[in-house]
């Protein structure tokens, strides 16, 4: 809900927010379904684990259920299955801190990662291939004002 200090927003820019979210969503999920595949071992919520470890080396387990919101014991489960599929090691223990191990993604993880991306990518380009050449270049020009919104 607005504050009583912001304008109110437009009915079109409303409108706008509601389609787009909406098509957002969708693409999202078919994107996720384009990540799963058995044959990597891989669901799309470990993939997202995989994808934040690989972003923040040596992040503990608390730390990465913070950043997703979910319980400890959740993630514990998820990290267990990536460790025993070699996608992911633990650190050394934390000087300071014995308790906090850091979690890393082994080279067999990174190659996972990439395998997926790579899948999602190919996907993504077929559809846009598909397109007219005038809503390939609405989707062109939209990307700037999409990552100002997202930063």
């Amino acid at each position: 809900m607005p504050s009583s200090r912001s304008s109110p927003i437009p009915a079109s820019t409303l409108a706008i927010a509601d389609e787009l979210r909406t098509a957002l969503y969708r693409l999202h999920r078919q994107l996720r379904r384009e990540s799963a595949d058995e044959t990597l071992g891989v669901s799309p919520l470990q993939n997202l684990f995989l994808a934040m470890i690989n972003d923040h080396p040596g992040i503990g387990v608390g730390e990465l259920a913070r950043m997703e919101k979910l319980r400890g014991p959740t993630i514990s489960g998820h990290i267990k299955s990536l460790e025993a599929a070699g996608l992911v090691t633990r650190a050394e223990p934390d000087k300071e801190d014995r308790r906090r191990v850091g979690l890393l993604v082994t080279e067999k993880g990174r190659e996972t990662l990439d395998a997926l991306r790579m899948r999602r990518r190919d996907w993504l380009a077929r559809q846009l291939a598909a397109l007219s050449p005038d809503s390939l270049a609405a989707l062109r020009d939209a990307i700037g004002p999409m990552n100002e919104i997202s930063s």
